[in-house]
């Protein structure tokens, strides 16, 4: 699949999940029907406290595989970036977080997305909260201004991971912190298995293996990266959709567990004279 064609099919996905957030439905990863959802993914990510604390639209919008606002450090004061922010359930939560006298921005290249995101934001009353309309290739923010990027479940969904990782690292202050839920596989896996089981773990089959999504981190100029697991998947988890695929899962079962994972990913940039990325020093 080409990149403008991965592009193109991540934007009918998310087109798709904010109509029916509005219509009352569910995202569950843009299924069009219950045996392909994706639920072991998406659900019980939020506790009660931060269910209410958000229009139940942004709820229902939610096509991530983590809680990053849950795991990510944010400070009062502070700027936030979430890469991929949909219906803008993250953002609303982050811009608690930061308070009055910080920002959270949001970036999605979904127009239904970014419409549903801003109903959301005066539902909330979130005067410091702005999303803009933008790919997270190219973010729409300078150099070195933002403390902290976030996202949920949509880099694994980019085309150019290792451009998506340059572009968080330029927008990040020295000393920023990257923060992020994703989908990533860990150990060998067939090609085949790989492609039937990514197609439910993200939607769109496009995991990067631990180890590789820490070498882009480090290419990218991060430091002090971590992989922290969250979410372990096994076959019987997909057991359904991998059915209605015609594939057993017990006969793959063997090379699955263990291997698909939701992790929460996180990085630093270096601060000062001593940075060794491609921009932070500019």
């Amino acid at each position: 699949m080409s990149e403008q064609n991965i592009r193109e099919t991540v934007r009918e996905r998310y087109a798709g999940a904010a109509k029916r957030s509005q219509s009352g439905g569910s995202s569950c990863c843009g299924a069009a029907s219950a045996s392909d959802c994706c639920d072991p993914i998406t659900s019980n990510l939020y506790d009660a406290n931060q269910a209410k604390q958000i229009p139940e639209e942004a709820l229902k919008a939610s096509l991530g595989c983590g809680n990053p606002t849950a795991l990510a450090k944010l400070n009062p004061g502070e700027t936030v970036l979430d890469l991929g922010s949909g219906g803008g359930i993250d953002v609303l939560l982050s811009a608690r977080r930061v308070g009055p006298t910080g920002k959270a921005y949001g970036l999605d290249m979904t127009d239904e997305m970014l419409a549903l995101a801003n109903e959301n934001k005066r539902k909330a009353g979130a005067l410091n909260v702005e999303f803009l309309r933008g790919e997270i290739e190219h973010i729409p923010l300078p150099d070195n201004s933002v403390d902290v990027v976030i996202s949920n479940c949509v880099i694994n969904l980019s085309s150019d991971k290792a451009q998506v990782l340059r572009e968080a690292f330029r927008v990040l202050k020295p000393g920023g912190r990257f923060a992020v839920s994703d989908v990533v596989t860990r150990g060998e896996i067939r090609p085949e298995i790989r492609k039937n089981v990514l197609l439910w773990v993200g939607c769109v089959a496009g995991a990067m293996d631990e180890a590789d999504y820490r070498g882009k981190l480090a290419a990218a100029g991060f430091e002090e990266i971590e992989v922290e697991p969250t979410r372990i998947y096994r076959a019987e988890d997909a057991r359904e959709f991998l059915s209605a695929e015609g594939i057993d899962a017990d006969a793959i079962a063997p090379e699955v567990e263990g291997k698909f994972l939701s992790a929460f990913v996180r990085a630093t940039k270096p601060a000062g004279k001593d940075c060794c990325g491609p921009t932070c020093c500019n």
